[in-house]
């Protein structure tokens, strides 16, 4: 394996960075990875890794470099506190929109690594990443090819940049995997989200995890269900496989 630390210039300010690659020397199909409201820790690093070794240059960004230095964070213990009071200062620093404007910059540094391979992007995003990829592809229609969410939460709410408001734009393929044990994501959030889809013309793929909560696919949740992560690995690599290799 690769892992490269790099900061990257963003119009806000110098964001941290991994890539990551295969062990193998090459060129390979790019994907950005956005991480969840835990921000950059080991697991993270470890699931872009695990993304990297099926043959991908990954990129993963700190969501929270305008906050400034923080963690990293233990799930188990945040969970086991106030979350609002530990998160909620990191969390609005961020936003949906921010990493649609961030995208811009991060693009820019895969058309110049000489470990990312000319072609379609893809983007990945868990928890609160879900809504950036989305936002992120939707923005930068002309990029992606592929983009999933991960029990992505808040993405069909009032707010202003809710992502539902501009995943008609996506030209990407969605692949849309949601936890049926899941209070940031309730069906009739669903139901709004893929008629925002459908109304676009967008073409997607939603599933519902049965018995799976919130952050089923992070390895250091509490919920955290091995056999729900393994399927969904399998769905990712299945679609990056179709759309970024083809």
């Amino acid at each position: 394996m690769t892992c490269t630390a790099t900061t990257i210039p963003t119009r806000d300010g110098a964001c941290p960075a991994w890539l990551l690659t295969p062990a193998a020397e090459g060129r390979w199909p790019g994907v950005i990875f956005y991480a969840d409201a835990g921000g950059i820790r080991p697991a993270m690093v470890e699931m872009a890794q695990m993304l990297a070794d099926m043959g991908y240059a990954v990129l993963l960004p700190d969501p929270y470099y305008r906050y400034g230095a923080y963690g990293p964070l233990v799930p188990r213990e945040v969970f086991a506190g106030d979350v609002g009071a530990i998160l909620g200062p990191l969390m609005a620093t961020t936003g949906n929109d921010k990493a649609a404007q961030d995208c811009e910059a991060f693009l820019a540094f895969m058309e110049g690594h000489d470990a990312v391979a000319q072609g379609p992007l893809g983007a990945v995003g868990f928890c609160m990443g879900g809504g950036m990829a989305i936002s992120a592809a939707a923005t930068h229609t002309d990029r992606f090819a592929a983009v999933a969410s991960f029990h992505g939460g808040n993405l069909a709410t009032d707010a202003p940049t809710s992502p539902h408001r501009i995943a008609g734009q996506l030209k990407a393929e969605l692949y849309l995997a949601a936890a049926d044990q899941d209070g940031s994501y309730p069906p009739e959030m669903a139901e709004r989200f893929e008629q925002a889809l459908a109304e676009g013309g967008v073409h997607y793929r939603a599933e519902t995890y049965a018995g799976a909560a919130h952050g089923w696919m992070v390895t250091d949740f509490p919920v955290y269900d091995p056999a729900g992560a393994a399927r969904g690995w399998s769905a990712l690599r299945a679609l990056f496989e179709q759309k970024l290799r083809a």
